[in-house]
């Protein structure tokens, strides 16, 4: 209970003086993590409507591999972006590795399979109600999947704040690949393992705390601004 208290007490002390550390930290986390969101839902969501309004001859086996991807294991996606990026790899001139872009390439690479996956169950069934319209108004693909993507997407918002929540809490990739550089790819799931390692649980505590609060608040936030939650009309 003593080690629970100090860090409740530490976490609202390092909030109410804007530690700048803790303050760059957050903004760093927040960057990485809504990018990583927002490019792996522009990936995604289509995707996943595409999955549901097309028929080709792979397309269980497609759907399996990619809800199989959804538990891909963020230490290997951090290892092949590791590769990919250092020197000696196909994409080492471009000096990306041990930066906020390399932490960014790997989260979408984990993010995108589940938002993908979630939203393609969300719009299977959406589609079981507009396929007679759709196909009764000659609609093409990309009309069906905009028509789909659009009334479906107050529950699509589900998947994409399950992507966040995963990529919020991501620490073995983006450590991997972001190297935990002080003032440069310190965030703070990697800031929570490294005082953690220190021994300084109290400070791992507050700031686990922090974590936690800012992924409340980020979800309440979508949810109210989309008005997900409705009043009763009864």
């Amino acid at each position: 209970m003593d080690s629970i208290s100090t860090g409740l007490m530490e976490a609202f002390r390092l909030i109410l003086t804007l530690d700048s550390d803790l303050v760059e930290i957050v903004l760093l986390s927040l960057q990485v993590t809504v990018t990583a969101v927002a490019i792996a839902s522009l990936i995604g969501l289509p995707l996943g409507a595409w999955l549901v309004v097309n028929r080709f001859r792979f397309r269980r086996l497609t759907i399996s591999v990619l809800n199989a991807l959804m538990g891909l294991p963020p230490v290997v996606v951090g290892l092949f972006v590791y590769l990919m990026l250092s020197r000696s790899g196909p994409f080492g001139v471009l000096g990306l590795l041990f930066t906020p872009t390399a932490m960014i390439i790997a989260q979408v690479i984990i993010v995108m399979p589940l938002i993908a996956s979630i939203s393609h169950q969300t719009i299977r069934d959406l589609w079981a109600e507009y396929h007679d319209l759709l196909i009764s108004l000659n609609a093409s693909h990309a009309q069906r999947i905009k028509v789909l993507l659009w009334d479906g997407r107050r529950a699509l918002i589900t998947a994409v704040l399950a992507g966040f929540g995963r990529a919020i809490g991501e620490v073995g990739a983006i450590m991997i690949v972001g190297g935990n550089i002080d003032h440069a790819t310190r965030v703070l799931t990697t800031s929570i393992a490294l005082e953690t390692s220190k021994g300084n649980f109290a400070f791992a505590m507050g700031l686990g705390i922090i974590l936690i609060t800012v992924a409340i608040a980020v979800n309440l936030a979508i949810h109210t601004i989309s008005k997900t939650e409705r009043a009763s009309t009864w």
